[in-house]
């Protein structure tokens, strides 16, 4: 059976001059659009489609990619708002609708919310909620040290960077550990550094066993992090004003930037350092 708001392998069942249909089991025959149907595509053939609902809530079948599917979190941009709800582009020719009720606050045309994608059981439409607390943290972490994990960071606090841990729980990277600018929305691995006690889950970003970066080096990062990822100063800057900005020699500070670059943390551009 087609899941609605999902990724489907489906069979062509047979061609029309404005598309073709496909075996969605208990959806009976889905429509897809003469302007999604692959080139040579013929009855028999099996075809990777995302389904979801027409304007007339009927399901339908495209090879356009949205932003997200049914059981994920995205940072998206509202294209409208109405006198029922708002409406947010995700990357397919029908919006995504938001009623409402599942707003946090009222949601304006051009703002960015971070909305969690699902399947409303009255309607059958897949719809988003910008409420995403109550979608989260709702089954115990079983996760393994040094588990690796798919990350969506939701924001930055005093301690850190929180993120969503494979679309089921919220995980913190605490700042001491990151050494490049995050934003809310991005999508990054990373690893479970651990579970604690109260079920939180603690995370880092690079592999295990990845090389330390050393006190100077964090230190220097976390400079260009506080200046927007971008410094004025670089190995052929002189040692006053190498001394001015991180408090080390000439030196110390060669060393140091020459080996984030090797960890292709930073690039040395002639102007100065910048954060990759």
């Amino acid at each position: 059976m087609a899941e609605i708001g999902k990724y489907n392998t489906l069979r062509v069942v047979k061609e029309v001059d404005f598309g073709v249909y496909l075996d969605g089991g208990t959806h009976g025959e889905i429509l897809m659009p003469a302007k999604y149907v692959p080139a040579g595509c013929q009855p028999g053939d099996e075809v990777t489609v995302f389904v979801y609902t027409d304007s007339e809530d009927r399901p339908i079948c495209t090879t356009e990619t949205p932003l997200a599917t049914v059981g994920e979190f995205a940072l998206l941009r509202v294209k409208s708002v109405t006198s029922i709800g708002a409406f947010l582009n995700w990357g397919l020719l029908k919006d995504l609708f938001v009623p409402f009720n599942e707003q946090k606050a009222k949601m304006r045309e051009g703002g960015k919310y971070l909305v969690y994608v699902y399947l409303d059981d009255e309607s059958g439409r897949v719809v988003a909620s910008a409420k995403i607390e109550k979608f989260l943290d709702n089954v115990i972490p079983t996760y393994e040290i040094n588990q690796e994990v798919s990350l969506m960071v939701i924001g930055e606090t005093d301690l850190g960077y929180t993120a969503i841990v494979n679309n089921l729980h919220t995980g913190l990277l605490y700042a001491s550990e990151v050494f490049e600018y995050l934003e809310p929305g991005q999508r990054i691995t990373g690893y479970v550094k651990k579970v604690r006690e109260d079920e939180k889950i603690d995370l880092i970003l690079h592999k295990p066993g990845y090389e330390k970066i050393d006190k100077i080096s964090s230190d220097i990062l976390d400079v260009i992090r506080k200046n927007g990822g971008f410094i004025p100063v670089n190995d052929k800057s002189d040692a006053e004003m190498i001394y001015d900005t991180f408090g080390i020699s000439k030196k110390s500070f060669k060393k140091a930037i020459g080996a984030l670059y090797k960890q292709r943390l930073i690039v040395i551009e002639a102007e100065g350092v910048r954060l990759v």
